[in-house]
């Protein structure tokens, strides 16, 4: 099916981890000093594309990373995640907490979907989700490119959603990166700007 015969009502803008605890600057990577400008440009890069979906009957559907609490509140860390980022402490991406939501500029999100690893259908409802809501096309943004992204948008491919990734919606922490990225996912699924989503969910 093009994505021109799927309807903007079965469409979901998906947003995949634009969440406090990594662009705020109280949040967990904010605290640390972790951030590019880039990534931090993102929220009101996709805000007119999310607002436009809202207001004819598509959906915002967001994907939050989530570090589990354990016994004393302890949140669990993969080692290899532990070793990129050491200053994850307790608290940070906790469900239910302000560090776990969505950012502002994004709400009000239609449904927030926990994930715990790269991609966001590894375990997580998001599937499901998706399905009842009647989504059959995904415009994919957030962060980052070569990670949370370019997993989805791969397992997305695989269970036939019709996938878009919004060229720049996405970022990594240097340009170099999410350029390679993006032209890994060029055979995957189609690659379009959020001005040309715009004009193209606007037109339906």
């Amino acid at each position: 099916m093009s994505a021109t015969a799927i309807p903007v009502e079965r469409t979901a803008l998906l947003v995949c981890d634009l969440q406090n605890d990594f662009l705020h600057p109280e949040g967990a990577y904010g605290r640390a000093g972790q951030t590019a400008p880039e990534i931090l440009a993102l929220p009101e890069r996709v805000k007119p594309l999310a607002d436009l979906l809202r207001s004819r009957g598509g959906w915002v559907i967001s994907t939050n990373f989530t570090l589990v609490p354990g016994r004393g509140g302890e949140p669990m860390i993969s080692p290899h995640l532990k070793t990129l980022r050491p200053f994850l402490t307790k608290g940070d991406f906790m469900p239910g907490g302000w560090g776990h939501r969505t950012v502002d500029a994004l709400q009000p999100v239609d449904v927030e979907v926990e994930k715990v690893a790269y991609s966001a259908f590894y375990m997580s409802r998001l599937e499901w989700v998706l399905r009842k809501c009647g989504v059959e096309r995904l415009l994919v943004c957030g962060i980052v490119t070569n990670g949370g992204v370019a997993s989805t948008v791969r397992d997305a491919h695989v269970r036939e959603f019709d996938t878009i990734l919004l060229e720049d919606g996405c970022a990594a922490f240097s340009r170099e990166v999410h350029e390679v990225s993006v032209a890994a996912l060029r055979p995957v699924c189609r690659v379009a700007t959020v001005a040309a989503m715009l004009e193209e969910v606007a037109s339906q």
